[in-house]
């Protein structure tokens, strides 16, 4: 009888593999080359009160990151999670902050839309890309014929929550490392979390097992729609009101989160953590050190863009080594 190697070991021999570890280690690479940069720009920063201004707006990037996540975990993406975080904030700010049971009710039915939508691509085999790109339109409308002008109110409860701040550990730093953590393990330690997971890295094989392929991707867009949700709650709760274009820049910073977190476009290669780390690290770099710099803010995507670009041409040179090898 053959060994099969363990994760973790090379194909010559038992071992770690370093080059898998250096891969996983990108993302907190970029995060502390990021926060390196800034400590070494402005120092006074690196403190309890500077990481609450710097990653405040962190969590609810993160938590849309997350959703894209879920979507990617099904080898689709999601171009409509920016404007559906929008129609949230405007939900929030209004049908929720005026009767809760109503605003509450409206959030599950969003929540089951996305778990619908997802099953609508898989039974009609749809390009998740055309889709998601024109139920974007359709929440834009949505959240314009709810909230005309920005305004509304986000509900006090939520704005108290937003603003508390823990002993310690920043809330943004706190609500990241929780947040993580309860996707990390609902995702890569539950049995069903693999089956999830399955589903883009292996459909056939899930399949042939009997589980519903309809159900996991209906699944997994359900938990995306959910974390869209939690983003558009949090967004709210740190701006005090909504607007339908909030959400607009949480299409692409979403994307380039789960990449630069080491996922991947196919085979349910995902990451929350790297995810989360990625969100981190976009928020910092794009707004934060750019400002220390004195660039103008028109260079933020520009940013995104390079440190994206540069994480993966280091991703695909650790991978090119080993095959050479």
């Amino acid at each position: 009888m053959s060994a099969v190697a363990l994760p973790g070991e090379t194909a010559r021999g038992r071992g770690p593999d370093w080059r898998r570890a250096l891969r996983a280690l990108l993302p907190a690479v970029s995060l502390a080359l990021v926060l390196g940069a800034i400590a070494w720009i402005n120092p006074r920063v690196i403190s309890y009160f500077g990481f609450t201004l710097m990653l405040n707006y962190a969590v609810p990037i993160a938590l849309a990151t997350l959703a894209q996540m879920f979507a990617m975990t099904a080898n689709d993406i999601d171009l409509s999670i920016g404007a559906f975080v929008g129609f949230i904030c405007c939900v929030v700010a209004t049908y929720l902050n005026q009767s809760a049971w109503l605003g509450a009710l409206l959030l599950v039915a969003c929540v089951a839309g996305y778990a619908a939508l997802g099953a609508l691509i898989h039974a009609r085999n749809l390009p998740s890309i055309v889709v998601t790109l024109g139920m974007s339109f359709v929440w834009q409308g949505l959240a314009i014929l709810l909230l005309p002008k920005p305004g509304g109110h986000a509900p006090i409860w939520l704005q108290a929550t937003m603003s508390y701040r823990p002993p310690y550990v920043p809330l943004p730093i706190l609500a990241s490392l929780l947040i993580a953590a309860i996707a990390w393990f609902g995702l890569m330690r539950t049995s069903y979390g693999a089956i999830l997971r399955g589903a883009g890295g292996n459909a056939t094989a899930i399949a042939r097992a009997g589980w519903s392929m309809l159900r996991a991707k209906a699944i997994l867009f359900g938990l995306a729609g959910l974390f869209g949700v939690f983003s558009g709650m949090a967004l709210v709760g740190i701006t005090g009101a909504a607007d339908a274009h909030l959400g607009d820049g949480y299409t692409l910073l979403s994307i380039a989160g789960v990449i630069l977190g080491g996922g991947e476009f196919v085979g349910g290669v995902v990451s929350p953590i790297g995810a989360v780390i990625g969100a981190l690290t976009l928020t910092l770099a794009s707004t934060q050190l750019l400002g220390f710099l004195h660039i103008p803010p028109d260079w933020q995507v520009a940013a995104n863009g390079a440190i994206l670009v540069i994480v993966l041409a280091a991703r695909v040179a650790i991978s090119q080594r080993g095959k050479a090898r």
